[in-house]
């Protein structure tokens, strides 16, 4: 079985996002470069407006890649999908 990726995830969950990242556990991704965009793992998802809702998060480190401490599930914006999704 091969891993999903965000496109296939945004597309699946309905989500809307321009640019759309996966990373299994929510730790790591490269940078979102449009907007609306949205971060996934293999549980959920987090969908930033515009790049200022994105730059002000404060669970992200943003630096040449994007990391956040704890994964995305921490966020308090996170979207738990189901199995039935």
């Amino acid at each position: 079985m091969t891993k999903p990726t965000g496109r296939e995830l945004n597309r699946k969950w309905n989500v809307g996002a321009q640019h759309a990242l996966y990373s299994k556990r929510g730790t790591w991704y490269h940078l979102l470069e449009r907007f609306p965009g949205a971060l996934f793992d293999a549980n959920g998802y987090v969908l930033f407006d515009s790049r200022r809702a994105h730059e002000r998060c404060p669970h992200l480190n943003i630096g040449q890649e994007l990391n956040v401490s704890g994964g995305i599930s921490n966020i308090p914006d996170y979207i738990k999908m189901t199995a039935s999704n």
